[in-house]
């Protein structure tokens, strides 16, 4: 005979805790206090007699066993939502929640969101913001936009658009840089997360002595990169897809004419195992005409 099955309230416990890393956002998802949450965890790992989180002061990691276990949990919950949805239809209040770096959401979407809006207002809209490639997970959302080369097993993805790197910077600081070279002088500023960066474009620039040796500064957003560079602060490196409303109000310029074309890019992604209602279908095909 098998294992008996632990607590589905526990369950759904450990699965958003271990999507969030913490149990107080875990607890905000659930509609329960930070404590029930707490409490939930340690009665399954009673069940399973394992601990499945370590707990630090400040931060949350998964066991050896959580990481084991949070796939099954994960899977056991999807098929049960798309079981829900596939007989009695997704909830109608639920509003379509799309999630996006926070610089494609200021630089790419929010730009272009008006002629969404135009076109379908009876559509309600809800728009998450996600950094890191762990926070893609596809789980309470109707699409994302991530970055990368397209190659996810999950999801099914369209190409938003060609990418391409070059640096930007303010005009100010523009007229200082007369070639590559001139960067050794100012601050790189660099967006982490991205594979291609400012080595791949100094490299193809002739000026591949600089990545080591420039003044760097690292930003877990290419947003915050761009409002550094329109501060004065250094020189970002913009992602060709994104430049032209970057470069809209003048704020940044483009100082070279250099462009290395990326195998990276934006997609917009879509559950492979989910079918999209229709809220999601439209803004997948407006998004389509965008690219």
């Amino acid at each position: 005979m098998g294992r008996p099955l632990p607590s589905p309230l526990a369950l759904h416990a450990f699965d958003a805790a271990a999507r969030h890393m913490s149990f107080t956002e875990a607890a905000r998802e659930l509609g329960v206090t930070q404590a029930a949450v707490s409490q939930r965890i340690q009665v399954l790992e009673h069940q399973l007699g394992q601990r499945l989180f370590v707990r630090h002061p400040r931060a949350l990691a998964l066991t050896e066993a959580g990481r084991a276990l949070m796939p099954s949990v994960r899977e056991a919950f999807e098929r049960l939502a798309g079981g829900v949805d596939e007989v009695f239809g997704p909830a109608r209040e639920a509003p379509l929640t799309v999630r996006a770096t926070p610089g494609f959401i200021e630089l790419w979407l929010a730009p272009r969101l008006h002629r969404f809006r135009a076109e379908h207002p009876q559509v309600p809209l809800r728009l998450a913001s996600a950094i890191w490639p762990e926070d893609f997970t596809g789980d309470g959302v109707d699409l994302e936009i991530r970055y990368g080369v397209g190659d996810w097993t999950d999801v099914e993805s369209l190409a938003l658009a060609a990418e391409g790197l070059t640096p930007v910077c303010s005009p100010r600081l523009a007229g200082k840089l007369d070639g590559p070279g001139d960067l050794a002088g100012h601050t790189l500023l660099h967006a982490a997360g991205f594979e291609s960066g400012w080595r791949h474009w100094l490299n193809a620039a002739g000026a591949g002595d600089l990545a080591d040796h420039a003044e760097a500064l690292v930003c877990d957003t290419l947003a915050a990169t761009h409002a550094l560079a329109r501060h004065h602060v250094g020189v970002a490196l913009g992602r060709r897809s994104l430049l032209p409303e970057a470069l809209a109000d003048g704020r940044l310029v483009a100082p070279f004419p250099q462009v290395l074309d990326s195998p990276e890019g934006f997609y917009l992604t879509r559950p492979a195992r989910k079918p999209l209602r229709p809220e999601a279908t439209a803004f997948w095909d407006w998004a389509a005409e965008q690219s």
